[in-house]
């Protein structure tokens, strides 16, 4: 009987230490649109240039706790349901704490046999007190030190393994990315090369607002302005009426506020690199860095004056919707560039894939691996077409905004131009049909409004094609809409555009 436990303890450790450490680096609205990828040159160096960048990296939805949920559960937003930032809009709440967490990816890592760590943002209404409070850590976790809410830099709460530890405003030990990076170094202290395989999630405050760089960043930058091309600062009149509402040409403080918000938005990211920077040199000093995936990505991208809307995300546009990935690790070959269609609901899959587990069918979304290598990337392409959602959120007041009472408007600025509402909902199906690539919106207003675009010839999105496209194609691709809203599990990976 010892014996056979001794060969069986033997065996489970052998086949644990053969697969691959994982870290996963989450950054909170970083863009590419917008040059957001430029001041962490350490991270493109470490991460991209040692493995794969992608260059067409979309999330489910241009918000953070839908986007979010879709990272930890591998689904599209209709399916996990955590429509927006609200309790009330499923973020964090008790239907998806019993109906998604049980099943995310964490839960399934552990039973691989990983070593998990979580630090920084989880979901935005994470620990509050209807949402089960700091004492909730979500299942599959060893480590757990879970922001309590949104993103802050200081005068913040953490549930560290689900005892509450409140933060001021101290740079030396408040610093919400630097404590990140401190927990990070902690967790691997305690890790080595002969033991379990480790998972480790950095989930960093960074770039959202309120853009509190680090102390020793604080003039970084300075001169710079955010960028002023493209679909900056001009309102077309043939997009939602969201749209329609911004004030062009921008007001002189809102295009200052936006240069400022801009500077320091890289300034934080700063920080970011640099944690990435220790992270890696701790797993190489450890010798694990051979055996260990690093994924950088963010949740959802930004837009500063593009198209008159002033500072935001929710927005179906690309300057939303793109976002960062990059991955090194073993099997990937140094220096690639990859133009798939990949999307936030696979990153879950590709854990799970890394781990040798089985991908529940439940899962929309599928492991990157098969995009690796120009070998694997040959024959079909990964994925056709992308499904991007978002359910508008709204305030029964906006304040200095009298006129909009009871409007159901959201996110509005000094000058009362609004980023979201009630009826800000939409969905949008982006198709590659080669050598075209076409979005195809529904916004729902009182009516339907349809906005449609050919990316290739039209990459700022300036002309709406609803009105001038073939209507054949337009059927097409509501059939392709319509296929991707209404899918379950691996069935939305069958979904290809229509003919």
């Amino acid at each position: 009987m010892k014996s056979t436990l001794l060969v069986s303890v033997c065996v489970w450790v052998s086949v644990a230490t053969k697969l691959p450490n994982i870290v996963f680096v989450l950054t909170d609205d970083q863009d590419t649109e917008l040059g957001g990828l430029t001041p962490i040159a350490k991270t493109r160096q470490l991460i991209g240039k040692e493995g794969i960048t992608y260059q067409n990296m979309f999330v489910s939805s241009p918000l953070c706790c839908p986007s979010r949920s879709s990272i930890f559960s591998g689904k599209y937003v209709h399916n996990h349901r955590g429509l927006n930032n609200s309790i009330a809009g499923g973020c964090s709440d008790s239907s998806w704490q019993a109906r998604e967490e049980p099943s995310a990816f964490p839960v399934l890592l552990k039973a691989a046999g990983y070593n998990t760590m979580f630090a920084g943002k989880y979901l935005n209404q994470y620990g509050g007190p209807k949402t089960g409070g700091v004492a909730h850590i979500p299942p599959g976790w060893d480590w757990w030190y879970g922001l309590v809410g949104n993103s802050k830099y200081y005068n913040y709460k953490v549930s560290v393994n689900g005892t509450e530890e409140t933060h001021g405003h101290v740079y030396a030990k408040d610093y919400f990315t630097n404590y990140i990076h401190r927990k990070a170094v902690e967790f691997l202290q305690y890790q080595n090369k002969e033991g379990n395989p480790i998972f480790m999630m950095l989930s960093t405050p960074a770039c959202h607002g309120p853009f509190t760089p680090a102390d020793n960043y604080l003039t970084n930058f300075t001169g710079m302005v955010a960028p002023r091309g493209g679909n900056y600062n001009v309102t077309p009149h043939d997009k939602h009426w969201l749209i329609q509402q911004t004030i062009v040409p921008l007001p002189d403080d809102t295009v200052a506020s936006e240069d400022k918000t801009f500077v320091n938005r890289w300034r934080t990211l700063l920080s970011v690199d640099d944690m990435v920077e220790n992270v890696y040199n701790m797993l190489k000093q450890k010798d694990m860095l051979d055996n260990t995936y690093i994924f950088f990505s963010s949740d959802n991208g930004f837009h500063l004056g593009q198209f008159g809307l002033p500072s935001d995300k929710r927005q179906l546009y690309e300057f939303d919707i793109r976002v960062p990935l990059m991955i090194r690790g073993p099997g990937i070959p140094a220096g690639q560039v990859s133009q798939e269609n990949v999307m936030n609901i696979d990153l879950g899959p590709t854990f799970i894939d890394l781990a040798n587990q089985q991908v529940p069918d439940s899962v929309d979304g599928q492991s990157l691996k098969a995009t690796w290598t120009l070998e694997s990337r040959q024959g079909a392409a990964f994925r056709d077409n992308v499904l991007v959602e978002h359910f508008g959120e709204h305030h029964d007041s906006i304040s200095g905004c009298p006129q909009f009472a009871g409007q159901g408007m959201g996110n509005c600025n000094n000058h009362c131009v609004c980023e979201d509402s009630w009826n800000n909902t939409f969905s949008c199906v982006r198709s590659t049909r080669s050598p075209n690539v076409y979005k195809y919106c529904i916004v729902k207003e009182t009516q339907d409004f349809v906005e449609v675009y050919e990316l290739t010839g039209d990459r700022y999105e300036f002309d709406n094609m609803a009105s001038s496209a073939d209507p054949n194609l337009l059927r097409s691709l509501q059939d392709d809409l319509d296929q991707l809203t209404s899918c379950s599990g691996t069935a939305c990976n069958l979904v290809k555009h229509s003919t």
